[in-house]
């Protein structure tokens, strides 16, 4: 069931189920809750109490906002978290990774460890050596198309290449829901206004985070020439010993929804070795 949560500046919509210690799985831009339909299951069933949220402007969440920054989108997920009574593992996705390591540094109480999925937590420069890459030339055209003339084909362009290989079996009904959710008044302009963001708050707080970082990339992202230089460069980036990189083979920028047992088992082995257990 939806429930929902009034913060500062609008209402968040979110899903809680099992019961156990907290996980909040958040999303990244132009999407919604239901990216994690694969993966919540797995979590609950492992015993844990599993929150999936939708960011502000996508899905049910309320779509005016004035700031849609990862530094705000923290505060929705650590609101969240003081709601439900962390603390809380963080998940995040994209934007949501960036998101993710702001909460961790700024509410070190609040956050036992954070997930970061195929994340933007870095300032990122592209030389004109990245360029040669086609899978990122498709892949940015396709971004940099959707963000700056709000065009929803063009972002269900790109996220079929960010699907490369390996596609759920509802992969054309998400393709429609996500369609029919920019449709709707606002979410559009709020996928517009996240892209224009920069991840440089949150690299700027990667060395103030004091909880175990995940850190999982596709090795056929196309947001990155080199994925793994880029996730490795996050870890890097993190105080000494906390950060660990995981690659999946095949897997693009959706590696939850590509390979949800996959991405699972990573999360699962990682917690049983870094958070106890209530």
């Amino acid at each position: 069931m939806t429930a929902h949560l009034s913060v500062d500046g609008g209402t968040i919509a979110y899903e809680v189920e099992g019961s156990g210690p907290l996980i909040v799985l958040a999303h990244g831009m132009g999407d919604h809750r239901a990216a994690f339909r694969a993966v919540a299951p797995h979590l609950v069933a492992a015993g844990y109490r599993v929150a999936a949220i939708d960011l502000r402007g996508c899905g049910e969440s309320g779509p005016d906002w004035t700031d849609w920054s990862r530094t705000a989108i923290a505060g929705d997920l650590l609101a969240l978290v003081r709601h439900l009574g962390g603390p809380a593992v963080l998940v995040g996705h994209s934007i949501s990774g960036g998101a993710a390591t702001i909460a961790a540094a700024t509410a070190p109480e609040l956050v036992t460890a954070v997930v970061e999925l195929a994340p933007f937590t870095r300032k990122q420069s592209m030389g004109l050596s990245s360029l040669r890459s086609k899978r990122l030339r498709q892949g940015m055209l396709r971004l940099a198309g959707a963000t700056v003339l709000g065009s929803v084909p063009l972002w269900l362009s790109y996220l079929k290449v960010a699907y490369p290989g390996a596609r759920p079996a509802d992969f054309a009904e998400r393709l429609d829901r996500i369609a029919a959710l920019l449709g709707e008044p606002g979410r559009m302009k709020a996928l517009q206004a996240m892209g224009r963001t920069t991840p440089a708050d949150a690299g700027a707080q990667l060395a103030h985070v004091r909880c175990p970082v995940l850190v999982v990339m596709g090795t056929d992202d196309p947001d990155w020439a080199d994925p793994h230089a880029e996730g490795a460069a996050v870890v890097e980036d993190l105080p000494a010993g906390l950060g660990r990189l995981e690659m999946i083979e095949g897997a693009g920028h959706y590696p939850h929804d590509q390979y949800p047992d996959q991405v699972t088992s990573l999360i699962l082995t990682f917690l049983r070795k870094v958070t106890p257990r209530a």
